[in-house]
């Protein structure tokens, strides 16, 4: 049994913002697919994850050119390393850039196996025979507090410092990159996002929209439907940030 993916992004500057920060990347032809959010201000932020993202694609295309010396995984966490790079030199060309960053989460699927990859608090989710699981693990301030048990998850979510994050393309010299692989099925929902999403919408609300998606047989709401109801759900709440999700329907490949 072969699958394929079906993808659709969508970005959104928020209600509070004058500037979106955030970059995505589709691209079926390498099944990549990656969000980033940009830090920085004066747009700068946006410079950082379009660069990173951009750093990822190529990574990914050049190296998927090649004998494959390497799994798709580290291919990814390669690329993500690449990107770090390519931050700090732009920093390091143009001094007015100093203080850009910017998080990323990217996908990369090779058969029925798929490598999530993160550095910072974007974040990937997989909806699988209705329940959701979250994929990665915040790179923040107050997650690690939660993580040693000064914090409880609830008052994690409210938290003045909520949104420091402690790992970022363009901060220190060295980055650290967490890499996950997993078996897709037929049925499975992937999810990629900014914080813009999660700061606004819980576990359980994030879970609500999707669930409401494609499921095994391909049926339900469209993916372009459920990328706007998110948007607009994180908008309703207050839209305090930029607010970006990218959405993987894994589906079995018609027959030719």
């Amino acid at each position: 049994m072969s699958l394929r993916v079906r993808a659709c992004g969508l970005s959104d500057v928020g209600l509070t913002r004058v500037h979106n920060e955030d970059y995505f990347e589709i691209d079926p032809q390498h099944r990549l697919y990656v969000v980033a959010d940009g830090m920085g201000g004066h747009s700068h932020g946006e410079v950082a994850a379009q660069i990173a993202v951009r750093a990822i694609r190529d990574s990914v295309e050049r190296t998927s050119e090649t004998n494959r010396p390497a799994r798709h995984g580290k291919r990814l966490e390669m690329a993500i390393r690449l990107a770090h790079e390519e931050v700090l030199a732009a920093i390091e060309e143009d001094g007015t850039l100093v203080g850009m960053g910017t998080t990323v989460v990217g996908f990369l699927l090779d058969g029925d196996v798929g490598a999530i990859a993160h550095v910072g608090d974007s974040r990937g989710y997989l909806l699988r025979e209705g329940a959701l699981e979250q994929l990665t693990q915040d790179h923040t301030w107050v997650h690690e507090q939660v993580l040693a048990g000064f914090l409880s998850k609830e008052q994690a979510r409210t938290h003045p410092l909520k949104n420091v994050v402690t790992r970022a393309l363009g901060g220190e010299a060295e980055v650290m990159v967490d890499l996950r692989e997993i078996e897709v099925e037929a049925g499975d929902l992937f999810l990629l996002c900014s914080d813009g999403l999660t700061t606004m919408l819980s576990d359980r609300e994030i879970k609500e929209r999707l669930a409401s998606g494609p499921g095994p047989s391909g049926g339900g709401q469209p993916l372009h439907e459920i990328c706007r109801a998110l948007v607009a759900d994180a908008n309703a709440k207050g839209g305090v940030d930029n607010v970006t999700v990218v959405l993987l329907s894994i589906e079995v490949a018609p027959e030719e």
